[in-house]
């Protein structure tokens, strides 16, 4: 089973806010930790990483904040999964050494399920997850 964890689930949530904000606005990590329930220090977390995979712009000085790089229509949920966890790979037996060894039977199969899940979460957009409810405000 491919695991997502807190973080980024909390990104996605974090990226919703964002998304909701008019074109121009910017919101700082206190503004996003206040909206979204978390702690201070999870949002900043969050949002260095996001910045850092250029899914997010970082503006400083008194008005500075984050928004969003682009449109929540052409921002991936393969993106967002790569900046919080890092490249898309299924749990392997071992650990995932045997699977990456050339002594592995099964390990060109293993790339393939990684490709697919990839391409699937290619397809998925940031507006996808978060459609219902921007679409609400």
């Amino acid at each position: 089973m491919l695991k997502v964890s807190r973080l980024t689930d909390y990104g996605v949530l974090l990226l919703g806010h964002l998304a909701r904000q008019e074109a121009e606005a910017r919101a700082n990590t206190r503004d996003l930790a206040d909206e979204s329930g978390l702690p201070m220090d999870t949002v900043g977390k969050i949002l260095k990483a996001l910045a850092r995979e250029g899914l997010l712009i970082s503006h400083r000085g008194v008005n500075g904040g984050y928004a969003l790089a682009r449109s929540p229509a052409l921002i991936s949920m393969a993106e967002v999964y790569g900046a919080l966890e890092g490249p898309i790979a299924v749990a392997r037996s071992g650990a995932g050494v045997l699977a990456t060894s050339a002594a592995c039977p099964h390990g060109s199969n293993w790339r393939l399920i990684d490709e697919a899940v990839a391409q699937a979460l290619r397809r998925i957009s940031l507006l996808d997850m978060i459609e219902e409810w921007v679409g609400a405000s």
